[in-house]
């Protein structure tokens, strides 16, 4: 996938970068922990290890998708997504996270195109839905939403959002690859 996309920012200048969305290569993995890290450096709600998150994925297969949005800087953009389980559900529930864009690159609509492909994949994949945890007014705009059928223990509701691929009963609890969880208590 590659396009160039001309984009207004907040400031009201312009900007123009050409970007392909791609799986990640193995020579990748120091550029995206440093993505990551960036990315989230400054991040309002962060633990700070989301860069070590992905690496523990990756060491443990737990990384059903790896994508790297790549321009004429290099990578700058990652997004990842694994799988959780849903305690009464009948299909294949996954986790999108994180989802990390370099500073100096965000508000280009590279993290959409990230997330758009990352869902496209998925559904493709025969998924019933995706959950993540992150900001709403970024992530209504593909559909996510507070579902109180979907609980990630220990997540405020609001924060805890999810999308459903589909038509499905699917509910109850939510459980991200114990990856997660060590992250956030710095294990």
């Amino acid at each position: 996938m590659q396009d160039s996309e001309t984009r207004e920012d907040r400031s009201g200048n312009y900007n123009s970068m050409t970007v392909q969305i791609r799986s990640e290569q193995a020579a990748d993995t120091p550029r995206i922990a440093e993505v990551t890290r960036l990315a989230f450096r400054q991040a309002a709600h962060t633990c700070g290890r989301e860069h070590w998150l992905v690496d523990e994925l990756r060491k443990a297969g737990a990384l059903t998708l790896s994508l790297v949005a790549v321009s004429d800087l290099g990578i700058v953009g990652h997004v990842a997504a694994s799988p959780v389980t849903v305690t009464k559900s009948t299909g294949d529930w996954f986790g999108i996270g994180p989802l990390s864009v370099l500073p100096e690159c965000q508000k280009q609509g590279i993290g959409s195109r990230l997330m758009e492909a990352a869902m496209a994949q998925l559904r493709a994949g025969g998924a019933r839905g995706c959950v993540l945890v992150g900001d709403p007014k970024f992530y209504v705009r593909f559909g996510f939403r507070s579902d109180s059928s979907l609980l990630v223990p220990g997540v405020p509701p609001e924060v805890s959002l999810s999308l459903r691929f589909g038509p499905c009963d699917d509910q109850g609890t939510v459980a991200f690859h114990p990856a997660f969880l060590a992250a956030l208590n710095g294990e």
